[in-house]
């Protein structure tokens, strides 16, 4: 039987549960949102030649760069239980994306290793995609809060990202630093010359 959609809180940046404004859903892509994360992939604009694909990619699957193949490789996760990311919805449709996962489940990111810290509690955060008629809402805030959330909720010691300074030309859909600050984000290295590397450690869940 096939999952539906579980709506996930978002959290402020003080690590405090927060509520999403009027008309803001976010919820986990699982098989049973996976209709809705391909509706917005495939809309105009959408990230259809990429699947989200670029850091998950195996060896193997690096070797096939069509969108379908792409398609089929994030489906086949979705399908297995794994985790991906978060979906958006603005009054019921899906309008945005984020990419959120273990650690493992990215090739290298870059950035320090930490030798005492388990990767599996370490999740990441590795793209945005707002659709263009829904931006100036503030959804990738609030996904970002959501992905917050999520990750605490499946035992996440440490959150890491990876944006780029506002004007950067590329690597733009790993979000901002101001963005990440403002959400209680601190930098711990760079990978390559544009990305930085920022971790949100978790404090007591304060729903506990």
């Amino acid at each position: 039987m096939w999952a539906g959609r579980a709506m996930v809180g978002a959290m402020r940046a003080d690590n405090s549960p927060g509520p999403l404004p009027s008309g803001v859903e976010v919820a986990e892509v699982n098989r049973g949102t996976w209709a809705d994360l391909e509706r917005l992939f495939q809309a105009r604009g959408g990230p259809k030649s990429c699947w989200c694909m670029v850091w998950r990619a195996t060896p193997a699957e690096s070797r096939h760069t069509d969108g379908a193949s792409r398609q089929a490789a994030l489906r086949s996760r979705v399908a297995a239980g794994v985790p991906v990311g978060l979906l958006a919805y603005l009054d019921g449709e899906p309008m945005a994306w984020c990419s959120v996962a273990p650690r493992p489940a990215y090739r290298r990111l870059g950035g320090p290793e930490d030798p005492d810290l388990d990767p599996s509690r370490v999740w990441s955060i590795v793209c945005f995609f707002v659709a263009r008629g829904a931006r100036g809402h503030g959804l990738m805030r609030h996904l970002l809060d959501s992905a917050i959330a999520c990750a605490r909720r499946q035992g996440a010691a440490v959150v890491e990202a990876y944006p780029v300074d506002p004007d950067s030309p590329s690597y733009r859909f790993m979000g901002f630093v101001p963005v990440f600050e403002a959400a209680g984000f601190t930098e711990v290295g760079r990978a390559g010359i544009r990305r930085h590397v920022m971790r949100l450690t978790m404090g007591p869940d304060p729903g506990r």
